[in-house]
């Protein structure tokens, strides 16, 4: 008995010595950038003194208008439906222009791709520039060029198309894995061979979606600049709403809904038909 007794009992120690995880560090960014915002939104809150009770009646003016909408008014179909079909060939000819000129550009404007640093410095710049001036005011640059017409609202889709796709296309080219491009190098593959068979089939997909979003902005772009004299449908919507024929205004905005939808309908069709085939 007196043996077990003397026995030393097994001691369990906690070792502590283990440093603790490091704690996650804040982000600057979010931590001055969000007060500020908060306190820049209050001050303007207070510095546009808004009048409530003016905002108020707008409101119920506008739920007593869209009472007036309905039913809709489709008497004038036809010259909805033809100006619909213009503003949607200006939508396509500017989207696609800009996206010709943004794709070759933007393999110049990539980081990982462009032949000098300062090419792509001046590519990115001058996209900046063009983003920089909105559609509506190129539409007007390129009344006082060219005249009324489709032709202004097709120049200023493609400048403003151009300008935003170039930086989300370069984008989407600086995300590629550089493993890739230097295993192909490697093997002796030129340039064309790289873009075509390494780089384009990663990026595919990536470069459909932005040309979507495109064509859905430059259908919704076509509608406002037929307002300033580009042709179109807006037109018609502007002339609707002068006259106070909302009836005619809810026709035109179901139209357009109509042609934006088909749009997106299409294209993600083809992608889930792209995504299947890669699958």
């Amino acid at each position: 008995m007196s043996m077990q007794m003397n026995e030393v009992k097994p001691s369990f120690r906690l070792y502590t010595s283990m440093p603790e995880p490091p704690k996650p560090k804040r982000n600057k960014l979010l931590v001055i950038g969000l007060p500020l915002i908060a306190v820049l939104f209050v001050f303007s809150l207070v510095q546009l003194q808004f009048d409530y009770a003016k905002i108020a009646q707008g409101f119920t003016k506008l739920g007593g208008y869209m009472g007036t909408m309905f039913p809709p008014d489709f008497s004038a179909w036809r010259h909805v439906l033809l100006a619909a079909v213009e503003s949607l060939q200006v939508a396509i000819l500017g989207s696609v222009l800009g996206i010709v000129v943004a794709f070759f550009l933007s393999f110049l404007a990539a980081s990982n791709l462009t032949p000098h640093p300062f090419v792509a410095w001046i590519i990115r710049s001058a996209a900046s520039l063009l983003r920089a001036i909105p559609t509506i005011v190129w539409a007007l640059i390129f009344i006082v060029s060219v005249g009324l017409g489709p032709l202004p609202g097709v120049l200023a889709i493609a400048v403003s198309a151009a300008g935003m796709l170039v930086k989300v296309f370069a984008q989407s080219l600086e995300e590629i894995d550089k493993g890739v491009l230097e295993a192909m190098q490697s093997t002796g593959a030129s340039w064309l061979q790289i873009v075509m068979q390494g780089i384009l089939p990663t990026v595919k997909t990536a470069f459909i979606a932005w040309c979507v979003l495109q064509l859905e902005g430059g259908i919704a772009e076509s509608t406002i600049l037929g307002a300033v004299g580009a042709g179109g449908i807006g037109y018609e919507m502007t002339h609707a709403m002068k006259s106070y024929n909302f009836a005619a205004a809810l026709f035109v905005g179901l139209v357009v809904f109509a042609m934006v939808f088909s749009v997106e309908f299409v294209a993600n069709r083809y992608k889930m038909k792209l995504k299947t085939r890669q699958n």
